[in-house]
C-alpha cells in the first residue's frame, strides 16, 4: 500500500474531528516520503497542522466554498474533461469497472471521479500503475494547484505533491486551456443551484453525505508498506 497516497487523498476530504485526530500520523507519513520535495513537504505539514488545530466548523465551510460551490475547483475530475455530456457517464462506468477489477467496490456517496475515492484506490495498486494514471491527469492537478495557489490555499500544496509524484509535465496546450476558462463565485448561489440541477446522476449508495470512506481509510493507515522511496 502506498500511504502517501492515502494521506494526500485523506488531506482532500471533507473535514471531520476524525479526520482532525488522524493529522499527526498523515503528517508523519508525508514528511518521510522522499519522492516529494523537501520543500513540499515542509508546506504540507503546514496544511496538516492548520487542519488539525482549525475550528472545525470553519474548516467545513471553507472546504465547501472551495470544492462543492466551485466548479472550477472541483474535486470530480471528470468534471474537467467531459462536463456534464454524456460521455462523462461512460467514463464514469469504466472508471467503476477500473475498480472492480481491482477488487474495489465503490461504497461511498461521491462519484466515482472524486479525487479523493481515485487516491485511495491508487493506493492500493503498484506504484508504477498509480503514476500512468496522475500523468494522464496532470494537467488537471495542475490547474486545479494553480488555482488554489491564487487563492491562497493551503490545498494548493497537496495538488504540487499529487504533480511531482506523477513524474510528468502536463500537457502545457491543455492546461493553458483548463486556466483560460474563468473561476466561478462561489458566492453566486443562483449559478450554484442551476449546476445542483445539471447533475442528477449518482453511482452508489449515498451513506448519510460528507466523506463516508474516511473511516475506513483511516483504518488502513498504519497496513505494512513498502518502504516509501520505492520507484515501482
Amino acid at each position: 500500500m502506498d500511504r502517501t497516497l492515502k494521506a494526500l487523498s485523506l488531506l482532500l476530504s471533507y473535514p471531520s474531528t476524525e479526520l482532525q485526530e488522524a493529522m499527526p500520523e498523515i503528517a508523519a507519513v508525508l514528511a518521510r516520503d522522499a519522492r516529494i520535495e523537501a520543500s513540499h513537504r515542509a508546506a504540507l505539514q503546514t496544511l496538516t497542522e492548520n487542519l488539525a488545530q482549525g475550528d472545525i466548523y470553519a474548516l467545513q465551510e471553507g472546504y465547501v466554498m472551495l470544492f462543492d460551490r466551485s466548479r472550477s475547483l472541483s474535486l470530480n475530475l471528470f468534471e474537467h474533461v467531459h462536463g456534464e455530456s454524456r460521455d462523462r457517464g461512460g467514463a464514469m462506468v469504466s472508471l467503476i469497472e477500473t475498480y472492480r477489477e481491482g477488487g474495489v467496490e465503490p461504497a461511498t456517496s461521491e462519484l466515482p471521479d472524486h479525487l479523493p475515492v481515485l487516491l485511495e484506490f491508487l493506493s492500493m495498486r503498484p506504484f508504477a500503475e498509480a503514476q500512468d494514471i496522475l500523468a494522464d491527469a496532470a494537467h488537471i492537478l495542475d490547474a486545479l494547484g494553480t488555482r488554489l495557489e491564487r487563492r491562497e490555499s493551503g490545498y494548493a500544496d497537496v495538488f504540487k505533491a499529487l504533480s511531482q509524484l506523477s513524474g510528468t509535465q502536463p500537457d502545457a496546450e491543455a492546461l493553458t486551456e483548463m486556466l483560460a476558462q474563468p473561476d466561478d463565485d462561489p458566492t453566486d448561489l443562483e449559478a450554484l443551484d442551476a449546476v445542483w440541477e445539471e447533475t442528477e446522476v449518482t453511482f452508489g449508495p449515498d451513506p448519510n453525505g460528507g466523506c463516508p470512506q474516511v473511516r475506513d481509510m483511516l483504518a488502513g493507515m498504519d497496513a505494512p508498506t513498502t518502504p516509501l522511496n520505492r520507484s515501482a
